[in-house]
């Protein structure tokens, strides 16, 4: 089994309602609790903890690409930030969004918005991240229209009745 954190389909199930109030709570409680790892110098990790050794060797291939804490592999992307922001805003736990807006505004711009980030705490702009992304800034641009507007999370979530 792989106990390892996955943002997106965390984060995913958040926003379409299929995590539960209380699922979704103890999500953010996480992401909360292990700020450094998932978020770290920019927000998020696509997962956590990456794939070392023999385990990564394995089951990637010894893809360079993915090597630990890179890309796939533990890489932080800034095309979460979106859907990290709604899952604050859908949990009530706006200070989580903001905090994690303020720092990607402070990185964004200056490094040429760049498709992912490498290293544990993603000090470093991907040593093969294509820069310009557009869904680097489109992410970047919803996620500051969703804290400005919380209204339009209903365009985006599904609620239960």
């Amino acid at each position: 089994m792989d106990f390892r954190f996955f943002a997106l389909g965390n984060l995913m199930a958040i926003v379409t309602s299929l995590a539960s109030d209380e699922e979704s709570q103890k999500i953010m409680n996480l992401i909360e609790k292990r700020w450094q790892d998932l978020i770290g110098y920019m927000p998020m990790k696509l997962c956590y903890p990456a794939l070392e050794g023999i385990e990564w060797e394995i089951i990637t291939g010894s893809d360079p690409k993915n090597t630990p804490w890179s890309y796939h592999n533990g890489g932080s992307w800034p095309v979460l930030l979106w859907l990290l922001t709604a899952a604050a805003i859908k949990t009530n736990r706006l200070e989580i969004a903001h905090k994690a807006i303020e720092i990607a505004e402070n990185r964004l711009y200056q490094d040429g918005w760049p498709e992912y980030y490498d290293g544990k705490n993603a000090r470093l702009i991907g040593k093969q991240s294509r820069k310009y992304q557009a869904w680097t800034i489109g992410a970047f641009l919803v996620a500051k229209e969703l804290i400005a507007n919380p209204s339009h999370l209903t365009l985006l979530s599904f609620e239960i009745e």
